[in-house]
């Protein structure tokens, strides 16, 4: 069906960066002035902006997501922009249906529950500070469920393409040498439980437990067992992690931990969480990690090229309504 848009979109659009929602307090809460925004009354709030195939986008809807990337940009994108992202998360969503039976709500708690932590904060936490913003996480979560569903999609229709062969990585890495080592890890988390919904004091408190544990941590026999008779303390099995597929960050984290000690302890939404490396050996054979950086962006640039040409022919096949303010 041809589309029929009575308003033609602007061509550029402000995608959503996870990592960009990762504030400290003060910042979030500096950014308060920033996001105030006139929202007008309930009724202009259900007022509807568009219609997408039959579905429409409210102005409550563009006020959300506009709030949403202002906390991300830290820039008041254009109602335009804002728009043209509401109507992308709608296209991204119905074409799931014909795909995707259902989107386990689990997925959808998951990652919301990272963005929270990678903030600094436990799931709930984070839900009274966007709602103290004026952010509606129901908003959020509509936007973490259309780039999830999306991924899927596009992951899986157009799995060929998007396949990055060995040659082109050995093109991209030219003549730089990589001297990084790869390390396959045995690591034992270690997690100083805090009960959901305790104040800042709490973790802090449990923050210093963990240090003072990592100082007398000298080796994994002794030290765990050390770890297993303190207090709400959970010592968890064994996990194994290889540096190629850890970010630079984390690789660092690790390399820099001698066996039989521990790394520095970070706040979770469970708790404070330390790891302890119980085994770092060489890897053998595979990607080293700058093969698999570059890997990572040759694919995507790739799977960004056939999204953004995807996204483009569902507008074209969509009824799209554009309605004056």
């Amino acid at each position: 069906m041809p589309s029929a848009v009575k308003q033609t979109p602007a061509s550029g659009r402000t995608r959503w960066i996870d990592s960009a929602l990762l504030p400290v307090r003060g910042a979030i809460a500096a950014a308060a002035v920033a996001l105030a925004l006139s929202c007008g009354a309930t009724a202009a709030h259900a007022q509807v902006a568009a219609l997408v195939n039959g579905e429409p986008i409210t102005a409550l809807d563009i006020a959300h997501r506009t709030r949403l990337i202002q906390l991300s940009t830290q820039k008041a994108p254009s109602r335009q922009e804002v728009l043209d992202e509401l109507i992308d998360d709608k296209l991204k969503v119905h074409v799931a249906r014909r795909y995707i039976a259902e989107v386990p709500k689990r997925e959808i708690e998951t990652t919301y529950a990272g963005i929270a932590r990678r903030a600094g904060f436990t799931p709930d936490q984070f839900a009274k500070v966007m709602e103290q913003q004026g952010i509606s996480v129901d908003a959020l979560k509509a936007r973490i469920h259309a780039d999830y569903v999306w991924s899927q999609i596009i992951r899986g229709k157009f799995k060929s393409s998007l396949q990055v062969g060995e040659k082109e990585v050995f093109v991209k890495l030219g003549d730089k040498k990589d001297d990084a080592a790869a390390f396959d890890y045995g690591l034992r988390p270690i997690l100083f439980l805090v009960p959901r919904g305790s104040p800042p004091a709490t973790y802090e408190a449990r923050k210093k437990e963990a240090e003072n544990l990592r100082a007398r941590f000298q080796n994994c026999a002794e030290g765990l067992r050390l770890a297993m008779g303190l207090p709400d303390v959970a010592v968890r099995e064994t996990i194994s992690r290889q540096s190629v597929d850890l970010g630079q960050q984390q690789r660092e984290v690790l390399n820099n931990t001698p066996v039989g000690r521990l790394t520095p302890p970070e706040a979770t939404s469970q708790g404070v969480e330390t790891f302890a490396v119980c085994q770092k050996n060489p890897a053998v054979g595979g990607d080293t990690p700058r093969e698999r950086q570059l890997r990572d962006t040759i694919f995507q640039e790739r799977y960004q090229a056939i999204s953004k040409k995807y996204l483009k022919e569902l507008r074209r096949q969509a009824l799209i309504e554009i309605r004056q303010q």
